[in-house]
């Protein structure tokens, strides 16, 4: 990450535009303050989550967490991707303590770390030898880590892998090898769609955490980036070019019909309901598909993330749960993160929910629970596999001045990635032209690089 204060202070203009995102988010907060202080009375935990599914069983068993704990009560807000950094960033960065608990990805813990705006964990973790601090996976617990410090702990973690539905393709004569190319999957793609199927679903909604996730990975790979080495951008070049027409023409000819609507949850629930053949996306999705309930459970298979000019080109994450310092509620605050985080709440979730459910990528013991090895035998060895081998540092073909994958680690890249994942959508459904759009998108790109550079 960034090392210097400058790099990472979170602007005035960026926190304006948090807070007027959040104004008109849908998903605004309750104002219910019944919370207590820390003298051993009632307390209430304030938590804003993303509507994720593991999250959304995190949820679900609160009321084991209460029970063990009488007089805690947790208040969840669970709400979509964007909505859910543009009301956290407004709090945490205004100091307005709404929330005890957020979740925050790895983009945002080194800069909010840094900027004084959470806890710092780290006290508090290593002093405890039974929440195992050392058993969190090295990569999520480093993308975590600012100056030596944690200030969030992994939720879970992810790469980015293929997803594909093995009856569909063997019916179409159709084979993908474990590291296949986009124009391998592009093909395959064109063969299995029909009028009832989309042959691959895709991230098409505007959002530099929904389009831009894995559109960056596809754009790195094809040889682009967002910046070189002296913060110039980079967008307006022909690897960009490349990358976001291949995108746009794979989905026109074989993807979901009106991709702009479509991210995470959108194309899970095709996979799953029979309406997409294919999805590269995040590698926990897999735990999803295979789930009992899951109407494509057994029938999946799994690859790296397709490549075109890199060995490798699955992005890094991690969903994390962390404590803005404004909290009036530290202690309790720091119980319900060490619970939600801990090799007991894993346990928790495969006995009760089941072990397909379990959340991935946080924890090394989690890979050596029988249950979970033999629930998770499909896709566990290859996420593991995939988020040892990609290379934050250096994720496409050419050095970059920051670490981070499917993101820029300044922090102007939300505002950037959203306005940029907004001008590529247009494109995507024909209201704008590629040239237009990464015109637009390098000016933008540029007037945040020349903040950064020496």
């Amino acid at each position: 990450m960034l090392t210097t204060k400058r790099a990472l202070t979170f602007g005035a203009g960026a926190l304006a535009s948090a807070l007027a995102l959040a104004a008109c988010s849908s998903g605004n907060v309750s104002t219910d303050s019944g919370s207590a202080g820390g003298g051993g009375g009632n307390v209430t935990l304030n938590v804003a989550t993303v509507n994720n599914g593991q999250m959304k069983d995190m949820e679900k068993l609160k009321s084991e967490y209460e029970k063990a704990n009488p007089g805690t009560t947790v208040n969840f807000q669970v709400m979509e991707e964007g909505d859910l950094r543009a009301a956290v960033t407004a709090d945490v960065a205004s100091g307005a303590g709404q929330y005890d608990i957020v979740t925050i990805g790895a983009y945002e813990t080194p800069q909010w770390g840094a900027n004084g705006w959470l806890v710092d964990l780290t006290p508090d973790l290593e002093s405890d030898s039974a929440y195992d601090v050392n058993d969190l996976l090295p990569p999520v617990r480093d993308v975590n880590t600012y100056d030596g410090k944690l200030f969030a702990v992994p939720f879970y973690g992810e790469s980015s892998i293929l997803m594909y539905n093995k009856e569909v393709l063997d019916k179409a004569g159709v084979t993908l090898g474990d590291t296949p190319t986009w124009q391998q999957v592009a093909d395959a793609a064109k063969k299995v769609n029909s009028a009832d199927m989309a042959g691959i679903c895709m991230r098409g909604k505007p959002g530099w955490g929904d389009l831009f996730a894995p559109l960056t990975t596809v754009v790195q790979t094809f040889g682009g980036n967002w910046y070189d080495e002296q913060w110039n951008a980079t967008v307006d070049t022909p690897e960009w070019k490349q990358a976001v027409t291949f995108y746009k023409t794979m989905l026109d000819e074989s993807g979901e019909k009106d991709p702009v609507s479509y991210s995470f949850n959108e194309c899970l629930t095709a996979l799953k309901e029979g309406k997409a053949a294919m999805w590269a996306d995040a590698s926990v999705a897999a735990s999803m598909l295979e789930a009992d309930d899951s109407p494509v459970k057994g029938k999946m298979g799994y690859a790296h993330m397709p490549v075109e000019k890199t060995q490798q080109s699955g992005w890094l994450w991690s969903w994390n749960l962390a404590i803005p310092s404004s909290t009036k509620q530290k202690d309790a605050a720091l119980k319900f993160v060490k619970w939600a985080t801990s090799k007991d709440y894993i346990k928790l979730v495969g006995q009760q929910i089941g072990w397909s459910n379990v959340p991935p990528g946080s924890r090394t013991s989690t890979y050596e629970i029988p249950e979970y090895k033999e629930a998770a035998a499909a896709y566990a060895p290859i996420t593991l596999d995939v988020m040892s081998s990609v290379n934050p540092k250096q994720p496409g073909v050419n050095p970059q001045p920051w670490v981070g994958i499917q993101y820029v680690s300044i922090p102007e890249f939300q505002d950037v990635g959203n306005q940029c994942a907004q001008l590529v959508a247009d494109y995507l459904a024909g209201r704008s032209s590629v040239d237009d759009a990464l015109a637009k998108c390098q000016s933008l790109a540029q007037a945040a690089g020349d903040k950064h550079k020496s």
